[in-house]
Protein backbone atom coordinates (compact mmCIF):
# COMPACT_ATOMS: atom_id res chain seq x y z
CA UNK A 1 0.00 0.00 0.00
CA UNK A 2 1.52 3.23 -0.75
CA UNK A 3 1.89 5.95 1.99
CA UNK A 4 0.00 9.31 1.64
CA UNK A 5 2.42 12.60 0.39
CA UNK A 6 2.58 14.59 3.07
CA UNK A 7 1.75 18.02 2.61
CA UNK A 8 4.96 19.97 2.60
CA UNK A 9 5.04 23.06 4.38
CA UNK A 10 7.76 26.28 4.06
CA UNK A 11 7.13 28.30 7.33
CA UNK A 12 8.55 31.74 7.48
CA UNK A 13 9.23 34.33 10.35
CA UNK A 14 11.84 36.38 11.22
CA UNK A 15 11.43 34.83 15.23
CA UNK A 16 13.52 31.75 15.86
CA UNK A 17 10.60 30.74 18.80
CA UNK A 18 7.58 31.38 16.38
CA UNK A 19 9.88 29.29 13.86
CA UNK A 20 10.51 26.64 16.33
CA UNK A 21 7.03 26.39 17.32
CA UNK A 22 5.15 25.97 14.22
CA UNK A 23 7.78 23.56 13.39
CA UNK A 24 6.69 21.23 16.48
CA UNK A 25 2.94 21.88 16.11
CA UNK A 26 2.76 21.19 12.60
CA UNK A 27 5.44 18.07 12.36
CA UNK A 28 2.91 16.57 15.42
CA UNK A 29 0.65 16.08 12.74
CA UNK A 30 0.89 12.93 10.33
CA UNK A 31 0.09 14.29 7.63
CA UNK A 32 2.23 17.48 7.48
CA UNK A 33 5.91 17.49 6.88
CA UNK A 34 7.87 20.86 7.88
CA UNK A 35 10.26 20.88 4.68
CA UNK A 36 12.48 24.09 5.48
CA UNK A 37 12.32 27.36 7.62
CA UNK A 38 13.46 30.67 7.22
CA UNK A 39 13.98 34.01 8.61
CA UNK A 40 13.02 36.54 5.90
CA UNK A 41 11.54 35.97 2.12
CA UNK A 42 15.28 35.81 0.66
CA UNK A 43 16.12 33.01 2.47
CA UNK A 44 12.64 31.42 2.09
CA UNK A 45 13.25 32.20 -1.88
CA UNK A 46 16.55 29.79 -1.65
CA UNK A 47 14.83 27.28 0.42
CA UNK A 48 12.43 27.23 -2.91
CA UNK A 49 15.19 27.09 -5.08
CA UNK A 50 16.02 23.31 -3.71
CA UNK A 51 12.10 22.23 -3.05
CA UNK A 52 8.74 23.39 -3.69
CA UNK A 53 6.24 23.86 -0.24
CA UNK A 54 2.99 23.12 -1.16
CA UNK A 55 2.02 25.58 1.60
CA UNK A 56 4.05 28.93 2.66
CA UNK A 57 3.11 30.41 6.12
CA UNK A 58 4.38 33.75 6.25
CA UNK A 59 4.20 36.71 9.21
CA UNK A 60 3.77 40.12 7.56
CA UNK A 61 6.05 42.21 9.64
CA UNK A 62 9.99 41.35 8.69
CA UNK A 63 13.18 42.38 7.64
CA UNK A 64 14.42 43.01 4.45
CA UNK A 65 10.92 42.34 2.54
CA UNK A 66 7.20 42.61 4.34
CA UNK A 67 5.53 39.40 4.19
CA UNK A 68 2.54 41.37 1.33
CA UNK A 69 5.53 42.08 -0.77
CA UNK A 70 6.30 38.89 -0.82
CA UNK A 71 3.13 37.36 -1.13
CA UNK A 72 2.54 39.31 -4.42
CA UNK A 73 6.08 38.23 -5.39
CA UNK A 74 4.79 34.84 -5.17
CA UNK A 75 1.37 34.69 -6.56
CA UNK A 76 2.81 36.87 -9.62
CA UNK A 77 6.28 34.14 -10.38
CA UNK A 78 4.85 30.95 -8.89
CA UNK A 79 1.37 30.80 -7.26
CA UNK A 80 1.54 28.83 -3.99
CA UNK A 81 -0.59 28.64 -0.94
CA UNK A 82 0.55 31.17 1.46
CA UNK A 83 -1.30 31.14 4.90
CA UNK A 84 -0.48 34.45 6.85
CA UNK A 85 0.57 33.86 10.40
CA UNK A 86 0.01 37.13 12.00
CA UNK A 87 -0.04 38.21 15.90
CA UNK A 88 -3.65 39.54 17.24
CA UNK A 89 -2.06 43.25 17.36
CA UNK A 90 -5.05 45.89 15.96
CA UNK A 91 -2.50 47.27 14.33
CA UNK A 92 -1.77 44.33 11.84
CA UNK A 93 -5.43 44.02 11.16
CA UNK A 94 -5.57 45.71 8.02
CA UNK A 95 -2.31 44.35 7.11
CA UNK A 96 -3.00 40.81 7.47
CA UNK A 97 -6.84 41.49 5.65
CA UNK A 98 -4.86 43.69 2.66
CA UNK A 99 -2.62 40.53 2.37
CA UNK A 100 -5.75 38.24 1.96
CA UNK A 101 -6.84 40.35 -0.91
CA UNK A 102 -3.47 39.92 -2.51
CA UNK A 103 -4.01 35.83 -2.60
CA UNK A 104 -3.59 34.63 0.95
CA UNK A 105 -5.58 31.57 1.44
CA UNK A 106 -5.76 32.01 5.30
CA UNK A 107 -4.74 34.40 8.65
CA UNK A 108 -3.88 32.40 11.80
CA UNK A 109 -2.91 33.60 15.40
CA UNK A 110 0.74 33.48 15.83
CA UNK A 111 1.34 30.39 18.37
CA UNK A 112 2.64 31.67 21.74
CA UNK A 113 3.21 30.54 25.39
CA UNK A 114 0.26 29.55 27.05
CA UNK A 115 -1.92 26.30 28.90
CA UNK A 116 -2.22 22.94 27.35
CA UNK A 117 -5.60 23.62 25.99
CA UNK A 118 -4.21 27.02 24.19
CA UNK A 119 -1.63 25.03 22.56
CA UNK A 120 -3.95 22.34 21.31
CA UNK A 121 -6.23 24.67 20.45
CA UNK A 122 -3.67 26.27 18.54
CA UNK A 123 -2.47 23.55 16.88
CA UNK A 124 -5.62 22.32 15.76
CA UNK A 125 -6.70 25.49 14.05
CA UNK A 126 -2.60 26.04 12.60
CA UNK A 127 -2.77 22.38 11.23
CA UNK A 128 -6.72 22.68 9.52
CA UNK A 129 -5.40 25.78 8.18
CA UNK A 130 -2.66 24.12 6.14
CA UNK A 131 -4.36 21.45 5.36
CA UNK A 132 -7.54 23.49 3.92
CA UNK A 133 -4.69 25.62 1.96
CA UNK A 134 -3.01 22.14 0.46
CA UNK A 135 -6.67 21.66 -1.50
CA UNK A 136 -6.66 25.41 -2.60
CA UNK A 137 -5.68 26.09 -6.48
CA UNK A 138 -4.34 29.23 -6.22
CA UNK A 139 -4.15 31.30 -9.50
CA UNK A 140 -1.94 33.86 -10.22
CA UNK A 141 -2.15 37.36 -9.24
CA UNK A 142 -2.91 40.16 -11.99
CA UNK A 143 4.00 20.97 20.92
CA UNK A 144 3.33 17.90 20.49
CA UNK A 145 -0.48 18.53 22.02
CA UNK A 146 -2.40 15.06 20.60
CA UNK A 147 -5.89 16.15 19.05
CA UNK A 148 -8.98 15.87 21.34
CA UNK A 149 -10.51 12.59 21.21
CA UNK A 150 -13.82 13.48 20.71
CA UNK A 151 -14.39 16.36 18.37
CA UNK A 152 -17.63 18.34 19.90
CA UNK A 153 -20.59 18.53 18.97
CA UNK A 154 -22.98 21.75 19.24
CA UNK A 155 -24.73 19.73 22.30
CA UNK A 156 -21.77 21.83 24.89
CA UNK A 157 -23.61 25.07 23.86
CA UNK A 158 -26.79 24.57 23.09
CA UNK A 159 -29.42 22.19 23.81
CA UNK A 160 -30.68 20.37 20.19
CA UNK A 161 -33.97 22.05 19.28
CA UNK A 162 -37.59 20.97 18.92
CA UNK A 163 -39.48 20.38 15.67
CA UNK A 164 -41.84 23.22 15.09
CA UNK A 165 -41.76 25.16 17.78
CA UNK A 166 -41.34 28.22 16.71
CA UNK A 167 -44.09 30.48 15.19
CA UNK A 168 -43.47 31.68 11.73
CA UNK A 169 -42.83 35.50 11.69
CA UNK A 170 -43.09 38.03 8.80
CA UNK A 171 -39.48 38.85 8.61
CA UNK A 172 -36.86 36.36 7.78
CA UNK A 173 -33.31 36.17 8.75
CA UNK A 174 -30.49 34.84 6.90
CA UNK A 175 -27.70 32.71 8.71
CA UNK A 176 -24.54 31.95 7.08
CA UNK A 177 -21.47 30.10 7.68
CA UNK A 178 -18.17 29.82 5.82
CA UNK A 179 -14.65 29.01 6.51
CA UNK A 180 -11.44 28.57 3.83
CA UNK A 181 -11.90 31.30 1.17
CA UNK A 182 -14.07 32.52 2.94
CA UNK A 183 -13.40 36.64 3.06
CA UNK A 184 -14.10 36.77 -0.37
CA UNK A 185 -16.76 35.04 -0.92
CA UNK A 186 -18.85 37.33 2.03
CA UNK A 187 -17.95 40.22 0.16
CA UNK A 188 -19.21 39.14 -3.02
CA UNK A 189 -22.86 37.54 -0.72
CA UNK A 190 -22.91 40.71 0.88
CA UNK A 191 -22.56 43.64 -1.66
CA UNK A 192 -25.67 42.06 -3.38
CA UNK A 193 -28.09 43.10 -0.66
CA UNK A 194 -29.90 46.13 -0.55
CA UNK A 195 -30.20 48.21 2.23
CA UNK A 196 -33.82 47.07 3.00
CA UNK A 197 -32.56 43.59 2.96
CA UNK A 198 -33.16 40.77 6.12
CA UNK A 199 -31.00 40.87 9.13
CA UNK A 200 -28.33 38.25 8.75
CA UNK A 201 -26.13 36.53 11.01
CA UNK A 202 -22.28 35.20 10.26
CA UNK A 203 -19.97 32.91 11.17
CA UNK A 204 -16.52 33.26 9.64
CA UNK A 205 -13.58 30.91 10.89
CA UNK A 206 -10.86 34.00 11.04
CA UNK A 207 -8.83 35.22 14.70
CA UNK A 208 -10.10 37.36 17.56
CA UNK A 209 -9.23 40.96 16.35
CA UNK A 210 -9.22 40.39 12.41
CA UNK A 211 -13.04 40.36 12.33
CA UNK A 212 -13.44 43.47 13.73
CA UNK A 213 -11.05 45.18 11.61
CA UNK A 214 -12.94 42.64 8.55
CA UNK A 215 -16.41 44.16 9.43
CA UNK A 216 -15.12 47.45 9.31
CA UNK A 217 -13.74 46.99 5.84
CA UNK A 218 -16.59 45.76 4.27
CA UNK A 219 -19.01 48.30 6.07
CA UNK A 220 -17.39 50.77 3.49
CA UNK A 221 -18.17 48.55 0.47
CA UNK A 222 -21.91 47.34 1.08
CA UNK A 223 -25.08 48.93 0.79
CA UNK A 224 -26.18 47.48 4.61
CA UNK A 225 -24.40 48.31 7.67
CA UNK A 226 -21.97 45.43 8.85
CA UNK A 227 -20.27 44.91 12.34
CA UNK A 228 -18.48 42.93 14.10
CA UNK A 229 -21.07 41.54 16.68
CA UNK A 230 -21.26 42.82 20.28
CA UNK A 231 -23.31 40.81 23.04
CA UNK A 232 -27.25 41.75 22.82
CA UNK A 233 -27.13 43.53 19.32
CA UNK A 234 -30.06 43.18 17.67
CA UNK A 235 -30.64 41.14 14.44
CA UNK A 236 -32.28 44.09 11.93
CA UNK A 237 -33.36 44.69 8.51
CA UNK A 238 -30.13 46.05 6.53
CA UNK A 239 -27.46 45.03 8.73
CA UNK A 240 -25.21 41.60 8.76
CA UNK A 241 -23.53 40.96 12.16
CA UNK A 242 -20.15 38.70 11.81
CA UNK A 243 -19.19 36.77 14.97
CA UNK A 244 -15.80 37.58 17.06
CA UNK A 245 -12.98 35.48 16.08
CA UNK A 246 -13.07 33.10 19.36
CA UNK A 247 -16.49 33.30 20.62
CA UNK A 248 -19.26 31.34 19.59
CA UNK A 249 -22.26 33.35 18.22
CA UNK A 250 -25.83 32.08 19.58
CA UNK A 251 -28.96 33.44 18.26
CA UNK A 252 -31.55 34.47 20.37
CA UNK A 253 -35.42 35.62 20.13
CA UNK A 254 -37.58 37.81 22.46
CA UNK A 255 -41.47 38.27 21.57
CA UNK A 256 -40.98 38.30 17.41
CA UNK A 257 -37.46 40.47 18.13
CA UNK A 258 -33.99 38.79 17.30
CA UNK A 259 -30.96 39.17 19.09
CA UNK A 260 -27.40 37.05 19.40
CA UNK A 261 -25.41 35.97 22.46
CA UNK A 262 -21.46 36.29 22.40
CA UNK A 263 -20.00 33.68 24.67
CA UNK A 264 -17.01 31.89 25.41
CA UNK A 265 -16.59 27.52 25.45
CA UNK A 266 -15.40 24.80 23.98
CA UNK A 267 -14.42 24.21 19.96
CA UNK A 268 -17.22 22.96 18.73
CA UNK A 269 -16.71 20.77 15.33
CA UNK A 270 -12.85 22.25 15.55
CA UNK A 271 -13.58 25.67 15.80
CA UNK A 272 -14.82 28.90 17.71
CA UNK A 273 -16.95 30.39 16.37
CA UNK A 274 -18.61 27.59 15.22
CA UNK A 275 -21.14 27.18 12.56
CA UNK A 276 -22.66 24.42 14.11
CA UNK A 277 -23.41 26.34 17.04
CA UNK A 278 -25.23 29.48 14.82
CA UNK A 279 -27.18 27.55 13.00
CA UNK A 280 -28.41 25.47 15.88
CA UNK A 281 -29.27 28.43 17.58
CA UNK A 282 -31.30 29.51 14.73
CA UNK A 283 -33.33 25.87 14.45
CA UNK A 284 -33.89 26.07 17.87
CA UNK A 285 -34.70 30.25 17.83
CA UNK A 286 -35.88 30.66 14.52
CA UNK A 287 -37.25 27.45 12.67
CA UNK A 288 -39.28 28.27 9.23
CA UNK A 289 -38.33 31.97 9.72
CA UNK A 290 -34.74 31.18 8.54
CA UNK A 291 -32.64 30.84 5.50
CA UNK A 292 -29.22 29.17 5.91
CA UNK A 293 -26.51 29.54 3.80
CA UNK A 294 -23.11 27.90 3.38
CA UNK A 295 -20.39 28.52 1.69
CA UNK A 296 -16.73 27.82 0.96
CA UNK A 297 -15.22 26.00 3.79
CA UNK A 298 -12.99 23.19 4.60
CA UNK A 299 -14.30 20.68 7.12
CA UNK A 300 -17.83 19.67 8.06
CA UNK A 301 -18.63 22.99 10.74
CA UNK A 302 -22.39 23.68 10.04
CA UNK A 303 -23.75 20.52 7.79
CA UNK A 304 -25.31 19.10 11.31
CA UNK A 305 -26.36 22.47 12.35
CA UNK A 306 -27.78 22.89 8.69
CA UNK A 307 -29.48 19.52 9.17
CA UNK A 308 -31.18 20.93 12.07
CA UNK A 309 -32.20 24.05 10.65
CA UNK A 310 -34.12 22.47 7.71
CA UNK A 311 -35.59 19.83 10.28
CA UNK A 312 -37.23 23.11 11.61
CA UNK A 313 -38.34 24.61 8.20
CA UNK A 314 -35.49 26.87 7.03
CA UNK A 315 -34.68 27.04 3.83
CA UNK A 316 -31.08 25.65 3.07
CA UNK A 317 -28.42 27.33 0.17
CA UNK A 318 -25.29 26.14 -0.61
CA UNK A 319 -22.48 27.24 -2.78
CA UNK A 320 -21.11 25.11 -5.62
CA UNK A 321 -18.12 23.44 -6.14
CA UNK A 322 -17.45 25.51 -9.23
CA UNK A 323 -16.85 28.89 -7.61
CA UNK A 324 -15.97 27.23 -3.50
CA UNK A 325 -12.74 27.60 -2.82
CA UNK A 326 -12.53 24.42 -0.80
CA UNK A 327 -15.49 22.87 -1.50
CA UNK A 328 -15.63 20.82 2.00
CA UNK A 329 -18.24 22.75 4.27
CA UNK A 330 -20.72 22.81 1.38
CA UNK A 331 -20.50 19.05 0.15
CA UNK A 332 -20.92 17.94 3.43
CA UNK A 333 -24.04 19.42 4.00
CA UNK A 334 -25.38 18.43 0.63
CA UNK A 335 -24.23 14.84 1.52
CA UNK A 336 -26.55 15.07 4.73
CA UNK A 337 -29.53 16.20 3.13
CA UNK A 338 -29.53 19.34 4.66
CA UNK A 339 -29.34 21.71 1.55
CA UNK A 340 -32.87 22.86 -0.92
CA UNK A 341 -30.43 24.53 -3.20
CA UNK A 342 -26.87 24.46 -4.36
CA UNK A 343 -26.14 27.33 -6.26
CA UNK A 344 -22.97 29.30 -7.74
CA UNK A 345 -21.58 32.21 -5.43
CA UNK A 346 -23.00 35.36 -7.39
CA UNK A 347 -26.78 33.68 -7.26
CA UNK A 348 -26.96 33.20 -3.60
CA UNK A 349 -27.79 36.36 -2.61
CA UNK A 350 -30.86 36.79 -5.33
CA UNK A 351 -32.04 33.39 -4.19
CA UNK A 352 -31.69 34.93 -0.71
CA UNK A 353 -33.92 37.99 -1.50
CA UNK A 354 -36.75 35.98 -3.41
CA UNK A 355 -36.86 33.41 -0.13
CA UNK A 356 -37.28 36.44 2.06
CA UNK A 357 -40.12 37.23 0.55
CA UNK A 358 -41.84 33.71 0.69
CA UNK A 359 -44.67 33.37 3.65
Amino acid sequence: MTEKRKIKVLVVDDSAMVRRTLTELLSSDPEIEVMATAADPFIAADRMKEDIPDVITVDIEMPRMDGISFLQKVMTQHPIPIVICSSVAENGSDNALRAMECGAVDIIEKPRMGTQQFLMESKIRICDAVKAAAKVKVAPLKSGCPFPEKKLSADVVLEKPIRNQVIRTTDKIVMVGASTGGTEALRVFLEAFPVDSPGIVIVLHMPEQFTRAYSERLNTLCKIDVKEAENGDSVLRGRALIAKGNHHMILKRNGAKYFVEVKEGPLVSRHRPSVDVLFRSAARYAGRNAIGVILTGMGDDGAKGMLEMKETGAFNIAQDQATSVVFGMPHEAIKLGATDSVCPLEDIAPLVLKKSREY
